[in-house]
């Protein structure tokens, strides 16, 4: 049996999609882009911040399911443009660096709202 998560504390979906659909003590988080929940605007231009907000918002979603950030096992983060990696890097560590969960990181041609990164998990408990 599933579960739908979703809380106010991250942005609502912009389509036909979950936040999050926790199944068998697995929960998979959909791609967080950088928008501040309480406005559905974009945080900045700023990679970094833009970085931070995504995985706020991951983070409210896990937390709002009964999960922690040390629960995470799989990432996958999607960026526009590849020369970001170091920056974006330096921002995920401070959210995963201790958990070191396996990753994938790609360069995408054009994410949604033309936003720099998006950013997606799996957690078990």
């Amino acid at each position: 049996m599933s579960r739908v998560i979703h809380t106010d504390k991250a942005p609502a979906a912009l389509g036909p999609y979950s936040q999050a659909i926790e199944v068998n003590g697995m929960l998979f988080v959909s791609g967080q882009i950088p928008f501040v929940p309480a406005t559905m605007t974009l945080v900045s231009e700023d990679v970094k911040e833009q970085t931070r907000q995504s995985l706020e918002n991951v983070k409210a979603i896990v937390e709002a399911a009964g999960y922690s950030m040390k629960d995470v096992v799989k990432a996958g983060v999607f960026i526009k443009d590849m020369n970001d990696f170091a920056a974006i890097n330096e921002v995920y560590n401070e959210y995963l660096g201790d958990v070191k969960p396996a990753r994938a990181c790609v360069e995408v041609a054009r994410l949604p709202k033309d936003v720099k990164v998006e950013i997606e998990v799996i957690a078990v408990k």
